[in-house]
């Protein structure tokens, strides 16, 4: 039937083609932007779990950062131990030597100088051990603390140790010397003792190192997947967009031939008067 008043076909071609042309434009988005939620409009349950996720990406990106912080002053107190081993070590070579019988007042005064020399070097070695504020080997010792998660309930703490001299770890005190025979004997005893400790609290520093990275690890797989979860949500499939394009350019060229058949049927209703 042909009405004057009311153009069915056209007003269904309208519409056909308001519908490619919304379609078209949220293609084209996907295609300009990577992605086929790009805002709480495309699909607002989908959009918030997304940013929720993102948050958390974020949040574990501290965790890291926190982690790295953490090694960082760890890595400082190893560096600060091994250097106090090693001193102890060459001090046991000097204690060793004083003990011998017989040494001239030169040789004995000799020793302990050089003695004397690197046991001062763990105090300087001790007050320089700090990272960004922190110092693990001092009297006082701070500890290497990392977020343990996004939240901020968890931490991990690596505990510090006093370095110091006399500070129970390394027993070898400020007084102790090796200018006779009887102090280097002493002064030997110490070192040694020293030298075990120091050992044990490298090796557990070494652990405490491990789990920082095991926990760096963890972190950052869990960003990799949350990562891939908002990817699979939020992000456009760029090769069927781009066939989807093609497809609805060719809709909405068909759809502006049927309107404009649809128009021609008013055409046809006029010409009945001429």
């Amino acid at each position: 039937m042909i009405s004057v008043n009311t153009n069915i076909g056209a007003m269904a071609a309208v519409q056909n083609l308001n519908r490619t042309g919304v379609e078209l434009q949220q293609t084209q988005s996907a295609i300009s932007t990577g992605k086929k939620i790009a805002n709480v409009r495309d699909n607002g349950a989908v959009w918030v779990i997304a940013n929720k996720m993102t948050t958390d990406v974020e949040a574990y990106s501290r965790v890291r950062e926190s982690n790295d912080r953490a090694n960082a002053i760890l890595d400082t107190a190893v560096a600060a131990g091994e250097g106090v081993m090693e001193l102890l070590n060459e001090m046991k070579a000097k204690a060793l030597a004083g003990t011998q019988t017989g040494l001239s007042a030169g040789s004995q005064a000799a020793l302990a100088a050089d003695f004397a020399q690197l046991r001062d070097q763990i105090t300087t070695i001790v007050a320089n051990a700090s990272f960004d504020g922190t110092n693990m080997v001092k009297a006082t010792p701070d500890s290497a603390i990392s977020l343990g998660d996004s939240a901020g309930g968890n931490s991990i703490t690596i505990a510090g140790a006093n370095l110091s001299l006399g500070g129970g770890v390394v027993t070898v005190t400020a007084a102790s010397a090796v200018d006779t025979t009887a102090n280097a004997t002493t002064a030997l005893g110490l070192v040694n003792a020293s030298i075990t400790a120091v050992g044990t609290q490298l090796a557990t520093w070494g652990a405490g190192a491990k789990r920082l990275q095991v926990h760096r690890n963890f972190v950052s797989k869990l960003q990799d997947a949350l990562n891939t979860g908002i990817g699979s949500l939020v992000d456009a499939d760029l090769s069927a967009e781009s066939a989807k394009l093609q497809s609805l350019q060719v809709k909405q060229q068909l759809g502006i031939q049927a309107l404009s058949i649809a128009n021609s049927g008013m055409q046809t209703a006029l010409s009945l008067f001429r």
